[in-house]
């Protein structure tokens, strides 16, 4: 099945098809998924830009278990590269122990996952922060600084899970890697029909930062729609923005037809693309 994906044709073909059955295509009102308080930081600037927004956020965040672990880790691990995978990494991670207090704060490399990412470093003074081009695993792995670090001891901060691809890459270049989960995520639970309900307040659009989260949205809309309009809506109809073209990828083989990928997970990557989107529309 066809799945519009990415870049500016793709977009005039979202639009295309959708304006064949009106002569304009409205505003999205958009379906945030993101846990607070990014979820209403982001409402907030959608508002402004004239979008209607519904706040959903799949799970939130909670401390994490082993805080008086991070001490120890720093000190015996003396980490030479410390690769931070999110926002919510950094700011947990500040919570327990002040960043400019890291014994390597000043002397280790410090990857960013992202532009935000990279902005909350900054903001807490590890202004030597680097950060890829493309926002994901595969693009922190391209980084010259990540290539040789044979012996090398790297520490990956992040919430609990995720994804394995960069400490076994890592690992295979000879490094030596130690996790650190500076929060937790608790999912929330929903009644099978929550997607009814959203249908039902107007959602068109949702939005997506990550691939659990697109995991656990998609199989909301699949479970307890027993109406095969609803079903084709999600399917067909519905525009879903996601943040990299790793889960534009995940979001085809699950069979959605119109994935537009923000290329972060950044609000400003987000706004850029819906006025992107706006501006084919106009045109």
């Amino acid at each position: 099945m066809a799945t519009n994906i990415v870049n500016k044709s793709h977009l005039q073909a979202s639009c295309s098809s959708k304006q064949s059955h009106s002569s304009k295509l409205s505003k999205p009102k958009l379906l945030i998924t993101r846990p607070e308080p990014q979820a209403q930081q982001l409402a907030s600037q959608l508002n402004l830009a004239g979008y209607q927004t519904l706040c959903q956020p799949m799970f939130a965040y909670s401390a994490a278990a082993n805080q008086s672990q991070l001490s120890q880790v720093l000190n015996t691990h003396q980490p030479s590269i410390i690769i931070f995978v999110s926002k919510a990494a950094v700011e947990w991670a500040n919570k327990i122990l002040p960043l400019s207090a890291w014994p390597t704060a000043t002397t280790a490399i410090t990857v960013a996952v992202g532009s935000a990412t990279l902005t909350a470093l900054h903001q807490l003074g590890i202004k030597q922060a680097i950060c890829p081009p493309q926002h994901d695993s595969e693009g922190m792995l391209a980084l010259p600084e990540l290539s040789q670090v044979t012996n090398k001891n790297i520490l990956i901060v992040r919430g609990n899970g995720g994804r394995e691809l960069l400490a076994n890459e890592l690992v295979i270049r000879g490094a030596n890697v130690r996790y650190f989960e500076s929060y937790y995520r608790q999912w929330h639970e929903f009644d099978p029909h929550q997607a009814q309900q959203w249908r039902s307040q107007g959602v068109t659009g949702i939005i997506v930062t990550s691939q659990a989260l697109l995991e656990s949205t998609w199989q909301l809309t699949q479970n307890g729609t027993h109406s095969e309009h609803n079903n084709n809506f999600w399917q067909n109809t519905c525009l879903w923005f996601v943040a990299s073209t790793r889960i534009a990828q995940l979001a085809r083989e699950y069979g959605l037809r119109h994935v537009i990928c923000t290329h972060g997970a950044s609000d400003q990557a987000i706004i850029t693309t819906l006025n992107q989107l706006e501006s084919i529309n106009d045109n």
